[in-house]
């Protein structure tokens, strides 16, 4: 199972690496993790990504929840959350057909495209895992030299 986990935590140095020291203690994979402060600068909001069953989830959530530093604890609900990931593409360019093409993918995807040159085009775009997923899988015949992802930010639709 999937999940998306936001943790509201004490903006002090040593909190990252308390919350990802608990998950590798309990041996649970982080999939993705962002962090930022908030409108108050005494505070940061984590989005940890993980995939794991609905048992383990539950049992990470209450140990974070016990976590000093830790102010709120929520897993959301996918359906009742806006959630998005940025993800740049570095990718071989061999002709100008090939430039025309990415160009025409990243913008039915509404991706941006960055740094054309003539051996390489780096594309951004911001969206959901799965739409970054099927946006790569057209551009693998092309050849992707690198990428370079920010992880999952993600907030609760207002009224769930």
């Amino acid at each position: 199972m999937w999940a998306i986990l936001s943790i509201l935590v004490e903006n002090r140095p040593g909190i990252l690496w308390k919350v990802t020291n608990l998950f590798r203690a309990k041996n649970f994979n982080i999939d993705s993790i962002s962090v930022g402060t908030t409108p108050d600068p005494d505070i940061s909001r984590m989005t940890i990504t993980t995939n794991t069953d609905e048992k383990q989830i539950q049992q990470i959530v209450k140990q974070l929840a016990k976590m000093i530093d830790t102010i709120e604890v929520k897993q959301l609900d996918e359906h009742k959350t806006v959630y998005r990931e940025l993800i740049l593409f570095r990718i071989k360019i061999k002709s100008a057909q090939d430039t025309m093409e990415i160009n025409r993918i990243a913008s039915a995807y509404g991706g941006k495209i960055h740094d054309a040159k003539k051996e390489s085009i780096m594309v951004e775009l911001t969206a959901t895992p799965d739409h970054i997923k099927s946006f790569e899988e057209l551009l693998k015949p092309f050849g992707i030299i690198e990428t370079s992802r920010t992880g999952i930010a993600a907030l609760q639709r207002a009224g769930t």
